[in-house]
């Protein structure tokens, strides 16, 4: 079936670089010239009738029983699913970005349940929930992570995907897998009664054995071995060009946020309650982050910018659902260690002070990744600042971990603490 797959993947690219037009050619051409909100309802609008989205990319490339294994493993859950398998590129309507998918189409269709994106040309399925009690965040994590262990490298992206839903049906929480690694066949296998098997064994023993001994002899006239030489590193102007460029990628990044989120602020009408609360810290959000973009370029500060801009539009997001008169979703922070690491997950983990005692336990937000590193007794991955890790300084971030501890970074820096 994965062979199959493979081999139809590859006369539809065949047939693309030939310039068959037929093919993929139109839908492909169509969507270049749609924005993200029309395209996302393109796919809310079939989504949302048949739980399954299939790009015309791919449609030569997935057999219907494909189809089918999905479409049944996810009505089987109980809950609704909305499953959406298309190609992702930077130029194309989502920025190549799964994130982006999910929330658009999200918004277009507006209905409690779990939806999730492959982009076609890979195996890992991206997901999001609205309103959706009846499955927890660890079940959700477990049965991807097995999905992707159980089909192995070479599966198609709906096999993932329906693999991930039958765990999902599953009573309790999936463990890891212990399917052993796939290995190439050998051509002394076991049908040949075991005697090619022993005789190959037997020739890999011996050579070896001749090998060891070519070493020995060869060392012994040689004299000792040469000191090895000095292991290749990236010279220091070239590892600075690259985090400068990153600075700067970072820095249009969040300046083209800063203006999406001002205008879609601007457009929000008023609200009166929680929204208006909400309404009122996207702003205060809003206005603190380009007034940060506007007095540093440093790292430290850009991504405080971030944050900023981030919490403005988790405000935003609760606010337009008060509107509406629906709960927004609740969306983790960023990781407090390195907010460029992605959201944080699971619990805040408490973190130890080193020779002194704090009036209360300092519990941090922390991605996956600094979670392990502290489990395995390392220092977590820390964005960078002047002295090391960017909370050995004394900044408006270091001060409180990127406003994870409780301080309203919006009101801290409007006090004028950013300079501090």
């Amino acid at each position: 079936m994965r062979t199959r797959f493979l081999l139809t993947c590859l006369a539809t690219a065949v047939a693309i670089l030939l310039g068959l037009p037929g093919l993929i050619g139109a839908p492909a051409q169509a969507a270049t010239t749609q924005t993200p909100a029309e395209r996302a309802r393109e796919i809310a609008a079939v989504v949302g009738k048949d739980g399954l989205y299939i790009d015309p990319a791919y449609k030569a490339a997935l057999p219907q029983k494909l189809r089918d294994d999905v479409q049944a493993k996810a009505k089987a859950l109980g809950y609704p699913t909305y499953t959406i398998i298309l190609p992702l590129t930077p130029s194309d309507a989502f920025e190549g970005k799964e994130s982006n998918v999910l929330t658009l189409v999200e918004d277009a269709l507006r209905k409690p349940g779990l939806y999730v994106v492959v982009d076609g040309g890979s195996r890992f399925p991206w997901y999001e929930t609205r309103d959706l009690p009846q499955v927890s965040e660890e079940k959700l994590r477990a049965s991807r992570s097995r999905a992707l262990d159980d089909e192995g490298y070479d599966a198609g992206p709906t096999e993932v995907v329906a693999r991930m839903y039958e765990l999902l049906a599953a009573p309790g929480i999936p463990k890891t897998s212990t399917r052993p690694e796939s290995k190439p066949p050998s051509r002394y296998s076991d049908e040949d009664g075991g005697h090619g098997g022993i005789v190959a064994l037997s020739i890999i023993g011996g050579l070896i054995v001749l090998i060891g001994l070519g070493l020995v002899i060869g060392r012994i006239r040689r004299g000792p071995a040469p000191q090895r030489e000095k292991a290749f590193r990236i010279p220091p102007h070239v590892a600075a060009t690259v985090a400068s460029e990153r600075r700067r990628r970072l820095e249009r990044e969040t300046t083209a946020e800063l203006t999406t989120l001002g205008s879609q602020l601007a457009a929000l009408p008023s609200t009166e309650g929680p929204g208006l609360r909400h309404q009122q810290a996207a702003l205060d959000d809003h206005a603190a982050a380009g007034k940060v973009l506007d007095s540093s370029t440093e790292l430290v500060d850009l991504v405080g910018a971030m944050v900023l801009l981030d919490k403005g539009r988790r405000e935003y997001d609760a606010a337009v659902a008060a509107a509406s008169g629906r709960t927004a979703r609740s969306v983790p922070e960023l990781c407090a260690f390195n907010p460029l690491h992605g959201r944080a997950a699971g619990k805040p983990t408490q973190i130890a002070a080193d020779g002194s005692t704090l009036p209360v336990p300092l519990k941090l937000p922390l991605c996956t990744e600094c979670r392990q590193a502290l489990k395995r007794g390392d220092a977590p991955a820390s964005l960078p600042g002047d002295n090391g890790p960017y909370w050995h300084d004394d900044s408006l971030w270091a001060r409180t971990f990127y406003g994870t501890t409780g301080d309203d970074l919006a009101e801290s820096v409007s006090r004028g603490e950013l300079s501090k």
